[in-house]
């Protein structure tokens, strides 16, 4: 399980592709709750929602159960 650092859609999804099973949206939804209540946070998950769906489409997967650590690339650190 992940949970904290989770502000984006890709940020789930990178998660799920390393390994995770589940992911914890925490202080995600509540800066919209206080701002606009149930409507703001309604908007929220709506919008995490299409981040996550635009992102498996980019990445070519149809379902959850196909993100693998194969979707990712990953970056070497250059030594400063």
């Amino acid at each position: 399980m992940m949970d904290g650092g989770v502000r984006r859609g890709t940020h789930v999804l990178k998660a799920l592709s390393l390994g995770t099973k589940a992911v914890g949206l925490g202080r995600y939804y509540l800066f919209p709750l206080a701002a606009a209540g149930q409507r703001g946070v309604e908007r929220a998950l709506e919008l995490m929602h299409i981040e996550i769906e635009r992102g498996m489409k980019l990445m070519g997967c149809t379902s959850v159960s196909e993100l693998t650590r194969r979707n990712l690339r990953f970056r070497r650190v250059q030594p400063l």
